[in-house]
């Protein structure tokens, strides 16, 4: 098991620069945004797809900085009523997946998508009851819509041996454990979950219980090592579906916050115990969206709970149960 950021708080310098950080401060893999909402600072895909040579330059980078890839990130909503905004995320996503295969990168990070209520409708709709009954309709035809793309893309994936890894992410279909798993059940093997426990906090989800359910099934991809904070004098008032502003950090419901300010260092140890109990022993990929801190601050301070809680070598025989 091993430490990996998301390289967007890094944005601002170069892959090299980037990479010359985080080796310093001990981190052993990258996913790297190449579109959508995660944008492409340090891989664009018109520089590297099909470009032996630029793919050559990154992995010599890599190399010097004892690095991998853990994915490759894309986050969009390829299931938007908007015919050109969904032609743009199909396209980010379906050369993500070509680039994954190129770089011998084995996952792409991306979200479900979220279709409008119905055909007619022009603005994706979020919907959280199946009442009034016109919402349980509604639902319907999205997953409809969903199964249908994503079926389609889930074969693309595999003719790549490349997994999709779906974050489950509130605003959009998948949001919880059994979404995501009824969405990898219509589709194949390489539909899973980028497993984000800072979406589920929030939402009253336990986090080693849904890793467990998950886990089950295979259906664990990639992982993102990010935390939240509910803020229970604020939820009390008005509960965590809070379109309070992320900026207005006193008056929100829950905030994104780095690695040991949501949950102490002890749950993440068990975090990272019971991914291990399911089969997950790769990369956990930072992911820094704290507004209370600076990214480089953040990302440290992740780094330091996390060296801490990570298994860094395989277990040894269980002589005493023999």
């Amino acid at each position: 098991m091993q430490v990996g950021v998301l390289t967007v708080p890094l944005g601002d310098q170069s892959l090299e620069d980037a990479l010359s950080y985080l080796d310093g401060i001990g981190v052993d893999a990258v996913e790297l945004g190449c579109g959508g909402f995660t944008g492409d600072d340090h891989l664009p895909r018109d520089e590297y797809l099909n470009d032996e040579d630029a793919q050559a330059d990154l992995r010599d980078s890599l190399d010097e900085h004892g690095m991998e890839v853990s994915a490759l990130a894309t986050h969009n909503n390829p299931l938007h009523p908007d015919d050109d905004r969904a032609s743009e995320a199909d396209t980010e996503l379906r050369e993500a997946i070509e680039l994954a295969d190129q770089l011998g990168v084995d996952a792409v990070t991306t979200f479900s998508g979220l279709p409008a209520g119905g055909p007619d409708d022009e603005v994706p709709n979020w919907i959280t009851a199946p009442w009034p009954t016109e919402h349980a309709d509604a639902h319907e035809y999205q997953w409809e819509v969903a199964t249908d793309y994503w079926s389609d893309i889930a074969d693309y994936a595999a003719d790549h041996d490349v997994n999709v890894a779906i974050e489950m992410h509130p605003n959009m279909l998948v949001y919880e454990p059994h979404g995501m798993l009824k969405l990898r059940e219509a589709t194949n093997e390489h539909i899973g979950a980028n497993f984000d426990p800072s979406h589920l906090y929030w939402q009253g989800i336990d986090v080693t219980a849904a890793i467990r359910l998950l886990g089950e099934e295979d259906a664990i991809h990639h992982f993102h090592a990010k935390d939240t904070k509910v803020y229970e004098e604020n939820a009390r008032e008005k509960g965590v579906l809070d379109t309070t502003g992320y900026t207005e950090e006193a008056d929100r419901s829950w905030l994104f916050r780095s690695i040991g300010y949501g949950h102490g260092e002890e749950h993440w140890k068990d975090v990272v115990s019971t991914l291990r109990m399911v089969g997950y022993d790769d990369t956990l990929s930072i992911e820094h969206e704290d507004s209370l801190t600076s990214g480089r601050e953040g990302l440290e301070k992740a780094v330091d709970v996390l060296d801490r809680a990570v298994f860094e070598t395989t277990p040894g025989d269980a002589y005493w149960a023999e």
